[in-house]
């Protein structure tokens, strides 16, 4: 049986990624390598300080890492998914997909 602060932790987790801008960040980086954080901002039709702050809570978490570097003088942020976002992002879409399906058989 999982301990209480193992549970508490797989649904904080799950809240995370959950969030629109967030799922979506990881579900792109699932099947790309790297985008960068121009491509994710017109993706995902938000403001700079939104995705910054959707950006900062999956790397805080580990699911997204970010490379910083120069192109010319413009400051690029690359992000990449990790093993735990791509393992985070399995885990929500196994919960999604059993909910439909007790859904369906419901």
């Amino acid at each position: 049986m999982p301990s209480a602060s193992k549970t508490h932790a797989d649904s904080r987790f799950d809240r995370l990624v959950y969030e629109r801008v967030r799922l979506g960040m990881m579900s792109a980086l699932a099947v790309r390598d790297e985008l960068t954080f121009s491509e994710l901002k017109t993706l995902f039709d938000v403001s700079d300080g939104n995705l910054s702050a959707h950006a900062r809570k999956l790397e805080d978490a580990g699911y997204v890492t970010c490379t910083k570097s120069f192109d010319g003088r413009r400051p690029k942020s690359v992000y990449r998914l990790t093993a735990a976002g791509r393992a985070a992002l399995n885990r929500y879409l196994d919960h999604v997909e059993a909910v439909i399906k007790a859904t369906r058989t419901a």
